[in-house]
């Protein structure tokens, strides 16, 4: 669909740049940005969060982390 907008100039200055250092055309450039503002994400393009669990240990640790020496020892036996 054709359609007129009336933008800033710095703005769709700032975009050609962007577009032309990308590679695509400026109508891809503002179509991928309303898409990514407008539509919820697809499978795969989801938000990443992790979720870590936490264990409180009770015995102390098997070396200082601080000591690389040690640190190098402990990964040798391993």
């Amino acid at each position: 669909m054709k359609t007129t907008l009336d933008l800033d100039d710095e703005l769709v200055r700032r975009a050609k740049q962007e577009a032309a250092r990308a590679g695509i055309p400026l109508r891809r450039l503002v179509e991928d940005a309303l898409r990514a503002r407008l539509l919820p994400p697809t499978r795969g393009h989801q938000r990443f969060r992790l979720d870590a669990t936490v264990v409180m240990g009770t015995a102390p640790p098997a070396v200082d982390v601080a000591d690389r020496d040690a640190l190098y020892d402990l990964l040798e036996r391993g």
